[in-house]
C-alpha cells in the first residue's frame, strides 16, 4: 500500500503542497514536521494552527544523545592522549551534555556550526529523522512511500534540474508536484482555501525555517536583529556552548564571524566599510514583505 507523506515546514511552499494534496483527496495522506530546534516561535505556532485547522501534522525531531556520549568518551581519552590541556578537556566534557534541542545538540556533537561547504543541518535535522522515524517503518513492512516535497524550479539552479517524480528505490519515491509553481502561486493556494500564511512573511522574512538560517541575506539578518534581538542573543549563547565542546578556539554561527559581529556588518553600506546610521537606527515597518503581502 502506498502512503503519501507531505513534509511541512511552516513555509509557503510546503503549506501550498499540503493544501494541494488535500484538494486532490490524496489517499493515505500523512503530514510531518521536522522540528530543528531553531525555528521561531511564530513558526511553531503556525504549524500548530495548520495541524488544528487544516490537517493533523505529526512532529518528529533528531536525537543526538548517543553521538554526544560517544564524543565525551573520545574527548576523555583521545584528547588527553594527544596532550590537550586538561582545562580544555574538562571544559569540553562538561559541555558535552544533551540539551534536548536538536540544532544545538548537533553543533555540540560536531563541535561546529553548519556552513555553505558543510551543510549538514538539513540532512541531520530534517531528512534523516523523517526517513528513520517515518519512512523506514513503512518500507520495512513492504509498503510504498511517496515523499511529497514542496520545492520549486525558480528557487535554484539545482532545483531547476529536478524531476517531478523520482524513484529513490526500495519503495521510496520523491514527488514534487509544485516544481513549476511560483511563490505567488503558493500564496494564491492559501487564499483559495482560506488558510493564513505564516506571519513571518509580513515581518521581512524571505524564508521561515531556521531563525536565523546560516544562509540568511544581509537585509534579513538586519530585520531579525531589530525585530527579534532575543534570537541573536540565543545564537550567541549557542556559539559559546559549541565552542566549549570544540577543539576550535571559537565556533561561530556564520563562517569565521560571531553572530553579533555579523549583525554589525548587516548595518553597513559601501561593501561593509562603514556603518549606515539610517539602516542601524531605522525602526522596522509594521508590515514588510518581499512578496507584496502588505499591499
Amino acid at each position: 500500500m502506498r502512503t503519501n507523506i507531505v513534509s511541512v515546514s511552516g513555509g509557503k511552499d510546503s503549506t501550498a503542497l499540503l493544501l494541494l494534496a488535500i484538494e486532490q483527496e490524496t489517499p493515505n495522506l500523512r503530514a510531518v514536521f521536522a522540528d530543528t530546534g531553531n525555528e521561531h516561535q511564530m513558526t511553531y505556532d503556525y504549524v500548530q494552527y495548520l495541524s488544528e485547522e487544516v490537517w493533523p501534522i505529526e512532529v518528529y525531531k533528531a536525537d543526538f544523545s548517543r553521538q554526544i556520549a560517544k564524543k565525551a568518551e573520545f574527548v576523555a581519552t583521545k584528547w588527553r592522549e594527544e596532550g590537550m590541556p586538561e582545562e580544555k578537556v574538562q571544559r569540553a566534557i562538561a559541555a558535552l551534555k544533551p540539551t534536548g534541542n536538536p540544532f544545538l545538540d548537533l553543533c555540540i556533537w560536531k563541535g561546529r556550526f553548519p556552513s555553505t561547504k558543510a551543510r549538514f543541518c538539513s540532512e541531520e535535522l530534517k531528512r534523516n529523522p523523517i526517513i528513520e522515524q517515518v519512512y523506514e517503518p513503512i518500507l520495512e513492512e513492504g509498503g510504498e512511500v511517496y515523499s511529497w516535497q514542496g520545492v520549486r524550479r525558480d528557487e535554484s539552479i539545482n532545483r531547476a534540474k529536478l524531476d517531478e517524480l523520482e524513484e529513490v528505490g526500495g519503495g521510496l519515491w520523491n514527488y514534487r508536484p509544485i516544481l513549476d509553481w511560483t511563490a505567488n502561486d503558493c500564496f494564491a493556494m492559501h487564499r483559495k482555501h482560506g488558510v493564513k500564511h505564516n506571519p513571518l512573511y509580513e515581518l521581512g522574512m524571505s524564508r521561515v525555517g531556521c531563525m536565523p538560517c546560516i544562509h540568511c541575506r544581509k537585509d534579513e539578518l538586519l530585520e531579525i536583529s531589530k525585530r527579534f534581538p532575543e534570537e541573536i542573543n540565543r545564537i550567541a549563547e549557542w556559539e559559546k556552548a559549541t565552542t566549549d565542546a570544540s577543539k576550535r578556539d571559537g565556533a561561530t554561527f556564520f563562517v569565521d564571524t560571531p553572530v553579533h559581529k555579523q549583525v554589525e556588518w548587516s548595518q553597513t553600506r559601501r561593501g561593509g566599510r562603514e556603518i549606515d546610521m539610517f539602516r542601524k537606527e531605522e525602526e522596522p515597518a509594521l508590515c514588510s514583505s518581499i512578496y507584496g503581502l502588505c499591499e
